[in-house]
């Protein structure tokens, strides 16, 4: 019998944190975190490319103009504002995906930068791309 119960809380130990994480990823997507109320529309990085004139200078990925992008709405704003575009991003543009934890954190960094507080950049920190932007702010100390 207690070779039976220590089976299963091994198998529960193995299992239930991955369905946990699955659990909170979808639950996190599905929130509307962004205020439907705003009336202005957001150019993606793809766009923003498209409309800016080509330069000699050494050619920015999109990730790279997408972050540039959401440290610049950060600074402008707030880190909210800059995380609900990351993450209105990443479900329009799924290729970027593998980019989201690295702009993740260069927000959490920006986000000290902007208040000099580790304390009050990271009161900003919500669950996109995992737990990045709060690995950026928690980088900075």
């Amino acid at each position: 019998m207690n070779h039976v119960a220590r089976r299963i809380g091994r198998s529960l130990a193995l299992v239930l944190p991955v369905v946990l994480v699955l659990s909170g990823t979808l639950a996190v997507a599905r929130v509307p975190w962004g205020s439907s109320s705003s009336g202005t529309q957001m150019l993606t990085a793809s766009e923003r490319k498209a409309s800016t004139p080509a330069t000699d200078a050494s050619p920015r990925t999109t990730q790279e103009a997408l972050r540039d992008r959401l440290v610049a709405e950060l600074q402008e704003k707030d880190p909210g504002v800059a995380l609900t575009s990351l993450q209105r991003e990443m479900a329009q543009h799924p290729s970027l995906a593998g980019h989201c934890a690295s702009l993740a954190r260069a927000l959490g960094r920006a986000a000290v930068q902007k208040y000099g507080s580790v304390q009050r950049a990271g009161r900003w920190s919500r669950p996109v791309c995992d737990t990045s932007f709060a690995t950026g702010v928690s980088r900075m100390s």
